[in-house]
């Protein structure tokens, strides 16, 4: 009997008396085959130590537990700490950090692992409310994560993996696939989840690119700049940049002589750029002192 089936889980919490708390998004995987799924895809083996958030009652931990050489997990609910004491007691390669992700020591408790040189995966059911953050937090760390593997909400996961022109493009896609290739594996639909949420749930695979997708001078200020283009999805390119940067007939002149420069229509929307022409404009703009 796995930790996930059905009738495992109901007796795991009634025994506990664990009670749901919707302020840490808690939604408890029951299907073995969707856990073996992304356990697969996420293509663990004994050369790898996996870092995962919010392990719940441990059923997706169980699984991983069985194929990588250590499994580090960060619950900050720490009424779960004891239940995963129990469900996980046979397995000595699990390590429970009762911590929140976002204000861990991460670079420390990985230097904790037998062995801190194996590559590091993230692989974890991610809370709906805070996906984002996490996601941002862990792939701008110093820690050279080889790959994610993550469970999000469909939309979230859409918005990720979304390539220009489409309605799901934005300044988060451009985010993660800036230091990520990022490919939705597979849907999880909401029926499987105890309590069920309110919406499907998609596996979102994400591997580390050696360099950067594209080699910008100023990092923060890329970054900056596909927030501004997105700020207003209906608007065009120009008036995004003109609410931002101001009116002037200065920083028109400077705004028309950059976007000429990066040869990019002040007319597009911003959606309709590639990560490359965000990074042509950003070091063009850069360039001409705004």
């Amino acid at each position: 009997m796995r930790i996930a089936d059905y009738s495992v889980t109901r007796a795991v919490l009634e025994r506990h008396g664990f009670t749901f708390k919707k302020s840490f998004g808690q939604n408890f995987l029951t299907d073995s085959n969707i856990l073996q799924k992304i356990v697969d895809t996420a293509e663990i083996n004994q050369d790898v130590n996996v870092i995962e958030i919010g392990p719940g009652i441990g059923a997706l931990t169980e699984f991983l537990a069985e194929q990588a050489a250590e499994v580090m997990a960060f619950e900050i609910d720490d009424r779960l700490i004891p239940i995963l004491a129990d469900t996980l007691r046979d397995f000595d390669n699990v390590q429970i950090i009762n911590e929140d992700i976002l204000k861990s020591d991460l670079q420390a408790h990985i230097e904790a692992f037998a062995d801190p040189s194996l590559p590091i995966k993230v692989v974890a059911n991610l809370p709906y409310y805070i996906t984002t953050p996490i996601l941002m937090h862990l792939i701008e760390s110093r820690i050279p994560f080889v790959e994610f593997v993550v469970m999000m909400q469909k939309e979230v996961a859409d918005r990720i993996s979304a390539g220009p022109r489409t309605k799901a493009y934005g300044s988060l896609s451009i985010a993660v696939q800036y230091y990520m290739m990022a490919k939705l594996a597979f849907v999880v639909p909401k029926t499987v989840f105890v309590p069920a949420p309110n919406v499907d749930s998609a596996i979102l695979k994400m591997t580390r690119r050696q360099e950067p997708l594209v080699e910008v001078k100023d990092e923060d200020f890329f970054f900056r700049l596909t927030k501004i283009a997105f700020a207003h999805r209906r608007k065009t390119l120009w008036n995004n940049l003109i609410s931002y940067f101001g009116k002037s007939e200065e920083t028109k002149a400077q705004l028309k002589d950059s976007l000429e420069r990066a040869g990019i229509s002040p007319s597009v929307r911003g959606e309709t750029l590639s990560i490359s022409d965000f990074a042509a404009l950003a070091d063009a703009l850069k360039g001409s002192g705004l």
